[in-house]
C-alpha cells in the first residue's frame, strides 16, 4: 500500500482527495490535515508521499515542504495548486517538490500520479505555462537550455524524455530495455552534464530545451 497524507486548508479538497484516493486500493490515506497540523501528522504517520497545498492561510506551504524535505528519509511532496500565482510553483520545485498536481484533475488521473511519485518518478501537469519554466530557470534564454541538452547522448536524451514523461528508474528500464543500474548511471550522467540537481529540474530544462516537442514530432 502507498501511504498518503494530504495537506490542504479546505476540508473539502482534504475529504475529496481522501475519497478519490482510497477507492483506488492501493492507496491508504492515512491522514489529512491543515497546514498548522502538516507536520505532526507527517512526522506521526511517516507517509510515502505527501500532497501539499502550496498556499495555505495558517502557515506557508513552502515552508512546510523546507521542514519536510529536512526530515531523515523524507516522503515524496508533490505540491496542489490552482496555477493563481506561478512564482509559488517555481519556489516549490526549487525546494525539493517532486512535482506538481492541479486541484482539478481527473479523478481517474489521481491515483495514476501518487503511483508515479511513490515509485520515484516526477509529476508535471500537461498544463504547465511557460512561465513556470522561465521562473524555474531563471529567465534563462531557451538556447542556454538547448546547449546543455546537446551535451547529452542520444540514449540519456532518450531516458530525458522519459523521466520528463513522468517515468520511475524501473518503468524507464522496462520501456527501453534496460537493467535499473544502467538507467541509474544514465540518470545520474544526465544531471551532471545539465548541471541539476533533481528529475524535476532536468524534465524542465528538457521542456525549455524544446526536447520534448521534438520527441513528440517523432512519434
Amino acid at each position: 500500500m502507498i501511504r498518503v497524507v494530504v495537506v490542504d486548508d479546505e476540508a473539502l479538497v482534504r475529504s475529496g482527495f481522501e475519497l478519490i484516493l482510497r477507492a483506488a486500493g492501493d492507496i491508504d490515506v492515512v491522514s489529512t490535515a491543515a497546514g498548522s497540523q502538516a507536520m505532526r501528522e507527517v512526522g506521526l504517520h511517516r507517509p510515502d508521499v505527501v500532497l501539499l497545498d502550496i498556499r495555505m492561510p495558517d502557515v506557508d506551504g513552502l515552508t512546510i515542504l523546507r521542514e519536510i524535505r529536512g526530515m531523515p528519509d523524507p516522503p515524496v511532496v508533490a505540491m496542489l495548486t490552482t496555477f493563481d500565482s506561478d512564482e509559488y510553483i517555481a519556489a516549490a520545485l526549487r525546494s525539493g517538490a517532486a512535482g506538481f498536481i492541479l486541484k482539478d484533475t481527473d479523478p481517474e488521473q489521481l491515483a495514476q500520479l501518487v503511483r508515479t511519485l511513490a515509485a520515484g518518478g516526477v509529476v508535471l501537469s500537461p498544463k504547465v505555462t511557460r512561465a513556470v519554466v522561465d521562473g524555474y530557470l531563471d529567465g534563462g534564454a531557451s538556447a542556454a537550455a538547448a546547449r546543455r541538452v546537446a551535451q547529452l547522448t542520444d540514449r540519456e536524451r532518450e531516458v530525458l524524455v522519459l523521466i520528463a514523461d513522468g517515468l520511475s528508474n524501473a518503468d524507464i528500464g522496462a520501456r527501453i530495455h534496460l537493467s535499473v543500474g544502467t538507467v541509474k548511471d544514465h540518470v545520474s550522467a544526465i544531471l551532471a552534464k545539465l548541471e541539476v540537481g533533481s528529475r524535476v529540474q532536468a524534465a524542465l530544462l528538457a521542456q525549455r530545451a524544446g526536447l520534448l516537442e521534438q520527441s513528440e514530432d517523432l512519434l
